[in-house]
């Protein structure tokens, strides 16, 4: 090629080789009208030369005693311009592929992600498809692409650390799904996947670089990991939610009622066959008598109240609970326990916080008592494990998971919002509300 490279960048500055004769005793050297900006004759056939400032396809001609003549053509390219197509980060590790399109890329010779030169492949003037270098740190750098026609930048890539999970709020909810947590950490802004015990989550809202909004899938009984991928990684938080169930009445021999009491949430008997009294009794769900749903919900029931029952206490309590004000805890009664008048019971802020209260022999409550759940505390996260009944008292406002190894009675006009829930025996009702917490 008598002009080599025969193509340069507007600015100038290139050095560009002339092959061709007569070249001893040279006076002048020119792109199109401009003199070079510097010339050396080699020999009578090489001529180095460095180019000038210009635009478009000039000749290049050589000057010397004899005469002039044109060498050859030289096209002057202009600067590369690009953009990276989204999304415009990936993780520290690199090896990912991104696109880059824009125009004259077709003579890239260089791309670098800050310091860092990558590989890449000239698909066409238009774009070039690149694998991202790795990094050491994270942070944003600039992608530089160098052509003959110049250098152009400006345009950011941020590499990433893998997210992480700080809390799961609320952590716990019915094995439908369906409703609605806030996952907290850090490095979530390019998140693109969410699951509740790898299952993806029904849809999810980046609220922030900390903050995940997600409706839960169904799911089975239990704890279940939650998982954020996003373009730097994927963490794990294990066991970081639970599965609950659906059930807010459960008997093992029947399930018995008087009066126009409202259940929230599932109803159901199993082994046993006998549900009486709805109606007048309404119950906002579903009846299941000795069905798959309610051996299942028997096999869970036994589950958890072995699991609550295994855990070690914190503290023990006696008497009645009356007047108590506790924070969360395994409170352990050898016996019987009473609350007579106000139990409160405070989570100090953490809507995570839980209580289980395993309790030796019976549970009864004084006319018009109540469970008082302060500062975040929620009634899914109260157990109530009853070694043999539970007496639910007239007019008690009641709040927690009663798993009671018998029976359970709620007397006139006392509410539970929880559950009530008998392994071996009977679930007595008169004219009473019961609402599952989820």
């Amino acid at each position: 090629m008598p002009v080599s490279p025969n193509q340069g960048s507007t600015g100038g500055g290139d050095a560009v080789t002339l092959t061709g004769s007569h070249f001893t005793g040279t006076i002048g050297v020119r792109y199109g009208s401009r003199q070079a900006a510097g010339f050396t004759v080699v020999s009578d056939t090489t001529t180095a030369t460095i180019t000038p400032s210009g635009y478009g396809a000039v000749p290049v001609s050589v000057t010397t005693p004899g005469g002039t003549g044109v060498v050859g053509t030289f096209y002057y390219l202009p600067a590369p311009a690009f953009r990276l197509v989204p999304p415009p980060a990936g993780p520290l590790a690199g090896g990912n592929a991104v696109i880059l399109t824009g125009l004259g890329l077709y003579t890239t010779s260089e791309v670098r992600f800050g310091t860092r030169a990558a590989e890449f492949t000239v698909d066409s003037d238009g774009q070039l498809t690149v694998t991202v270098p790795a990094a050491a740190s994270a942070g944003p750098v600039t992608v530089t692409v160098r052509t003959r026609g110049g250098i152009a930048g400006g345009v950011t890539y941020i590499y990433l650390g893998p997210p992480s999970i700080t809390v799961v709020t609320l952590d716990s909810g019915a094995v439908d799904g369906g409703n609605l947590v806030v996952v907290t950490g850090t490095g979530f802004s390019y998140t693109t996947s969410v699951a509740f015990g790898g299952t993806p989550a029904i849809s999810y809202r980046i609220a922030s670089d900390t903050e995940i909004d997600a409706v839960v899938p169904a799911g089975a009984l239990g704890s279940a990991d939650v998982s954020v991928t996003t373009l730097g990684g994927t963490t794990i938080a294990s066991g970081a939610y639970t599965y609950l169930g659906r059930f807010a009445v459960l008997g093992g021999q029947s399930v018995t009622n008087t009066g126009p009491s409202s259940v929230t949430g599932d109803l159901g008997v199993s082994p046993g066959v006998s549900i009486t009294g709805f109606p007048p009794g309404q119950v906002n769900g579903t009846i299941h008598t000795t069905d798959a749903n309610a051996l299942q919900a028997q096999a869970d029931l036994i589950a958890t109240y072995d699991k609550a029952a295994a855990q070690i206490p914190t503290a023990s309590i006696s008497g009645d609970l009356g007047g108590l004000t506790l924070t969360p805890g395994v409170y352990n009664a050898a016996s019987s326990i009473g609350l007579t008048g106000t139990l409160t019971l405070d989570a100090q802020g953490d809507r995570n916080a839980d209580w289980i209260f395993q309790i030796g022999s019976t549970l009864t409550t004084a006319t018009a008592s109540r469970v008082l759940l302060t500062n975040g505390a929620t009634a899914r996260n109260v157990i109530w494990l009853i070694g043999s009944s539970a007496t639910v008292g007239t007019a008690t406002a009641f709040a927690g998971r009663i798993l009671a190894q018998t029976s359970i009675t709620l007397t006139t006009g006392a509410t539970v919002n929880g559950q009530a829930l008998a392994r071996d025996g009977s679930v007595t009702l008169d004219t009473n509300g019961i609402t599952r917490p989820w």
